[in-house]
Formats: C-alpha cells, structure tokens, sequence
C-alpha cells in the first residue's frame, strides 16, 4: 500500500479549507492545510466577510449616533473618514487569525506557506516566498482555494481610482462620490456602506430589479431603503468603458450616459482561484471563471480531489463553506451519506440587512402552490421601537391547508438572527412544520424574535378572513 504524507491535504485556509482539515484531524486522520497568505484565515477574514461586515458594523454605529434623538441632545451629527471607519476590522482580524492558528496547532494540523500546485493527483508542489519548492504527498485533496472579484480587461484596476471588492479595503481616504458596478449582494452591501459615511453613491444594476433572486416585496423595500439612504440605483444599464484621470473618474454607458465620480468600486461578479493549481496535470478543467463542477460527495472528475467553497460557485457563502468542507472530509474517510448543501438562508448585510429561507411568492406562484401570508412589521414591536430599528418586516409563507411553512424572509435589524428561529421549525419532519408553533410558543417580551408571533396571527386572521 502506498504511504503518503498525509491522508487529507487541503489547499485553503478559509471557511471550507478549515472545516475540511478540523473534521479530518477530528477523526484522526492526518491532515495539512496549505496557505499562499502568511496568516491562515483566507479571503473570508482578510478580504472579504470580516473586514466588510466589521466595516458595516462601525458604519451602522455612527448612523445610530447621528440620527437618534439622545445623541442629538449632547452634540451635532458627526462623519468619520472610511479609513477610521474600517481601523475596527483590523483587530477583528487579528483575533480571528489568532484563534484559527490555535484551531490548528490544537488539532496536530501541519500547516504550510505557500503556492500550491500539482504535480500529480496525490503530490502538491509547494512554492515558498524565498522561491523553494517543497513536495508533498496526500491520499486525498481538498482543493479550497476561494474566490476574487472579477477584473475585466478593459477596466484598469492599477489606477489609483479604481477598486474592485478587495482592493477597496485600502482605500485611505474617504470620496466625495463613488461609483459602484454591480449591484449584486456585495455592490449592495457597499452601497448601504459609504451612503451612511455620507459618501454620494451611484449603484449600477444592470437587471430589472436588485437581487431578483429575494423575495419581489424584499427586493422592493431594499430598493426603496437605499435610495432613502441617499444612494442613486440605476437599473437596466451596463457599462460601455471606464474613463479613469488624475481628476476623477467618468463611467460611460451603453444607454449614452456618462457619470462621474472620484472613485470607482467594481463589484460585478468573482472568479475562482484556480489558474495557478496546474490542474490540467490531474485532469481537471475550470470553466470561464475558474470554477469546479463537483458531485453531490464535493468529488471532483478525479476521485480523491475534492472542490469545496467558492471555487464550485453557488452559494458562495462562508456559512455553506463551513459544512462543504466537513462534508468532503467524511466522504474523504469512508462516511456513505453525507449532507450536500442546498438549503442555506440567504445573508446580506445592507442596512437593513436581509434574510431568507425557502421558497417566494413568486416561486409558489409559478408552481401553482397555494399559500398564504403572514406579516409582522418591526415598527410595530415593542422591541423595535424601543431600539429605534423599526425598519422592516418578517413575511411568513405558509401552506393554508396543513399550515406548513414555505418560505419565511426577513428585511431589518437583525434578520440573519431573526431568520434561524422560523428555519428551525421549517426542518422539522410532518407536522413538526406548523405555523402554530408560533402561536402556542410563549416568546420572550419585548424581543425582534416576537415578530413570528405577529406575523403568525397575522397569517391565520388572513386565513379567517378577519
């Protein structure tokens, strides 16, 4: 029997390359992860969820401050420059890049620096910054090396004025107004940021509607909100060319228009970071943004290579990373049924930010499933309007028969919380599944979780009609 060096090597220190190592080292198998970053951590706590959510979290405070009345009362309005403003995620990095080292070193993870590349289906080459070369060997690999922004090669991302998803991080000053490309979940999520740091914002959308994939009412209320924030969302249009000078930069239009602006973030899509991995070496082939097609056990066409996270597209989220990785890891050590999945909550995190599970109204609509709807506005709890977070709603779609829930979605404070309560009970086998639930659960007062019980009765008066 061949010996190798290790049972499970993982190129990838993000959610899924963490998880897959964590749950191979747990069953103990010897396990390495390999990281082309000094810090462990990946795209997801130097590029990308931690900085922007700790970003977003500083900004939220600030727009608390300026606009509740107690503040007004001790002092005008402040604004703080975006690069103050994002100084708070750099201790939030540190301790997560902290007590993911400990994850390792507790666990007997060897953990290597460096530039990964195969050199066959069971050997990686390893490129280190002082250009040695290591080899080593894996009866299987977890290939989970994430994503980045897409850059289009007519868009000159070296010019001081233009940024994409990651680069944006750098920025050391605060524009006047920012131009953003793409107003998918990302291009959102940015949008909602600068306009609370009082940063003009024009949000460039090239569909219909934003993030057509929510809910029709959510996607409504999100467009409304931000241009309540002040941000100017164009819809229909998609860029022609990117003018970039010393004095600012001109955003031409296939429509004909031409917008102006200091800065340009370009938020229109990612790809996968697989074009250094050698992967025609094993067999495997990428497709045009560098993604990975995988089986329902996470293999790729090559059995013992595994694909995990974002570079296999769909969902993109840590949170599915997590539980790709531990899933390609059990089938990596024999285990016959793992979990593949399909059925993660969606999290944005606009301001307000939004959440959802299941399916829309528009969904059942065209399936010609019957339902009914329940709602539960947050200015109408005690909680909400204590906290002055009386934006939103929770919108309950149930079945009015068997009174099962079809689809629950979220728009305000806290609604990635919010949204686990009703997906708990969504899980629930038979008649487990009830709207009922709801009404004969006693929830804590004055709490954002009581809107279930509004939207509940809200949902059963319907049915009454009452």
């Amino acid at each position: 029997m061949t010996i190798y060096d290790y049972d499970v090597l993982v190129i990838g220190s993000g959610p899924s390359g963490e998880s897959a190592a964590l749950n191979a080292a747990k069953h103990n198998k010897r396990a390495a992860v390999i990281e082309d970053r000094p810090m462990v951590g990946g795209g997801c706590t130097h590029r990308g969820t931690i900085p922007s959510k700790a970003l977003r979290h500083a900004v939220k405070q600030l727009m608390r401050f300026n606009t509740g009345r107690l503040f007004r009362e001790i002092g005008h309005s402040r604004q703080i420059p975006y690069p103050t403003a994002l100084s708070v995620a750099s201790g939030v990095i540190e301790k997560q890049v902290e007590m993911r080292s400990r994850f390792y070193a507790r666990n007997g993870i060897d953990l290597h620096i460096g530039q990964a590349s195969f050199v066959d289906a069971h050997t990686l080459a390893i490129r280190q910054s002082d250009g040695i070369i290591e080899k080593v060997t894996g009866r299987d690999i977890v290939i989970a090396t994430g994503s980045r922004p897409y850059r289009p090669e007519d868009v000159d991302f070296n010019h001081p004025r233009v940024y994409d998803s990651d680069t944006i991080l750098d920025l050391k000053h605060t524009p006047r107004k920012i131009l953003i490309v793409g107003a998918g979940v990302i291009g959102c999520e940015y949008a909602s940021i600068f306009s609370g740091l009082g940063v003009k914002v024009e949000l460039i959308n090239s569909f219909d509607y934003l993030l057509a994939f929510l809910d029709d009412e959510i996607s409504v209320a999100l467009n409304y909100h931000l241009r309540d924030l002040g941000v100017m969302v164009r819809h229909r249009e998609t860029y022609e060319r990117v003018e970039a000078t010393e004095e600012g930069v001109t955003l031409h239009l296939k429509s004909g228009k031409r917008l102006r602006g200091d800065a340009l973030l370009w938020c229109n899509g990612r790809t996968g970071n697989t074009d250094r991995l050698n992967l025609a070496s094993v067999g495997l082939e990428a497709d045009s943004r560098g993604q990975l097609q995988v089986n329902q056990q996470y293999q790729t066409s090559t059995p013992n290579i595994y694909a995990v996270g974002d570079v296999i597209g769909w969902p993109s989220l840590a949170s599915a990373a997590y539980d790709q990785g531990r899933a390609a890891a059990a089938v990596s050590r024999g285990k016959e049924t793992t979990r593949y999945v399909d059925d993660v909550p969606t999290g944005i995190y606009t301001i307000p930010e939004i959440s959802s599970v299941g399916r829309t109204e528009r969904e059942l609509t065209d399936a010609k499933i019957p339902f009914e709807v329940g709602r539960a506005f947050f200015k109408d709890t005690a909680r909400g309007q204590i906290s002055g977070e009386d934006v939103g709603m929770l919108k309950i779609l149930f079945c009015p028969d068997s009174l099962a829930i079809l689809g629950i979605h979220c728009f305000g404070a806290e609604a990635t919380e919010i949204i686990h309560i009703g997906q708990a009970i969504m899980k629930q086998d038979g008649k487990g599944n009830t709207l009922r639930y709801f009404i004969t659960t006693t929830f804590n007062y004055p709490t954002m979780a009581e809107a279930y019980r509004i939207a509940a009765l809200n949902g059963l008066n319907r049915l009454s009609g009452v």
